[in-house]
Parts: structure tokens; sequence; C-alpha cells
């Protein structure tokens, strides 16, 4: 199983199956495993894996089928968790978890492309996990106005979830533009790459309930076991 983190587990594995759904590694009728089987090769307890089944069955994504087991329904569309999250591993899905490496509140840098209505922001940066692989670095700018304060301690894998939850902020759409640029020095060791080496940089511009830019962030992928994927449909 990855790497365990702040959400609860059994989320984390029902996410982990949806971007399997969106990687085409599980495909719409597929029959999963049985169940204690599946629990075994993720590592995890039964009941664990049958929270998360119930999850995705109350979403439209799994159907129960009494003597029969769990088949996917592909053709869902859920709001799940990392729906704006557009990192995988080469192979395809892959379960997000982060670590932050530090939180401060700073003036905006002056390189970003404008966002919010305060003068600084809160700097979030981060060490990206794809099932527990080091897959990105990550620099996010929040706009001042939405938080006071935000604790490390707080902040869970998803950002978006956290500050839906906490602050009341709901990510409706995202920017993203694509390019290169140096890994910062600050990179952790942890990181494969080294500091100032050129590699993929997602430039995003994220975007409110209300429609107003709220964030602005940069993430340095490892080309070597990351992706980035967008899909339409």
């Amino acid at each position: 199983m990855a790497e365990r983190g702040s959400l609860p587990l059994h989320t984390q594995i029902a996410e982990l199956l949806i971007r399997d759904v969106a990687a085409g590694r599980l495909i719409d009728g597929e029959r999963l495993k049985p169940e204690r089987e599946m629990a075994v090769e993720m590592g995890i307890a039964v009941g664990t894996l049958r929270k998360a089944l119930h999850k995705l069955t109350a979403m439209g994504m799994l159907q129960r089928v009494q003597g029969s087991g769990n088949y996917i329904r592909a053709s869902a569309k859920p709001n799940a968790v990392y729906s704006l999250f557009r990192l995988e591993l080469v192979r395809g899905g892959g379960l997000p978890t982060a670590r932050v490496l530090d939180i401060a509140r700073l003036a905006k840098d002056p390189a970003l492309p404008p966002f919010g209505t305060a003068p600084d922001a809160h700097r979030i940066r981060r060490l990206r996990y794809l099932s527990g692989i080091p897959a990105a670095v990550e620099e996010i700018w929040l706009d001042g106005s939405h938080a006071e304060v935000i604790a490390i301690e707080d902040v869970s894998e998803s950002l978006y979830l956290h500050y839906r939850q906490r602050l009341g902020l709901w990510i409706s759409r995202v920017e993203d533009r694509v390019g290169q640029g140096p890994l910062p020095d600050w990179a952790p060791r942890e990181f494969p790459v080294a500091g100032g080496a050129l590699l993929p940089l997602v430039h995003r511009l994220s975007f409110g309930q209300d429609g107003r830019s709220a964030e602005a962030s940069l993430t340095w992928y490892d080309p070597a076991t990351t992706r980035y994927v967008a899909r339409f449909s």
C-alpha cells in the first residue's frame, strides 16, 4: 500500500480507485477482485476497503451485485477530491499524498500573475508523492484575504479540500500553462532530481466559487516517473 497520509485511509483508497478508472487501468464493467484479496494486496483491513467501496457505490462509480461481486461504472463523473489534480505515474494513476516543507505569509512574488486582492499571500511549499514515489515539488501561493494563518498540521494532502472545509473557498476551475523551468534549490534531497535541473513546470491559476482568482502555483515534476494528464469527455 502507498504511503499513508492525513486523509482517512478509506478516502485515500477510494481516490486511488477513481484515478485508476481515469487512467484506464480499471474499465467500465470490469469486475474487481474479491474484497479479501484486494485488501491483502493493498495492505489494509477488509473493513477499510469496504468503506472505500461503499463510498464509490454512493458516488455511482461502483455497482455491487449480491453473490457476484463489485463492478466498475466508469461512465460516472464523480466530484472527487483530486478531480483537478493532473499528475499521474507514467504507468497511470497513483495515489497523491504530500509532505509540507514550509508555510510562510509573505509579500506576493512579483513574478507571479496577478491574483486575489491582498498584497500578501500564504506561500506553501510541498513535496508531492504518487503512491509513495516522490513525483513533484510545489510552491503554492494562496491570497492572504482567505485566512489569517495556515498551520502545517492542519493541511491535508488536498489543499483544495482544506480550503473548502476550513476556509469556505471552493476552487471551481483552474488554468494551467505547461512549460519548463529550473528546479529551485529549496527542493528536498528526497526528490530524485538535483536543484537547477530543467524540468517540466506547470503554472496554475486557480479560481474560487465567485469566479475570482484566489491562488497561483508552480509545480516542477520528474518526467522519469510522472506525467501531466488532462482528460476531456
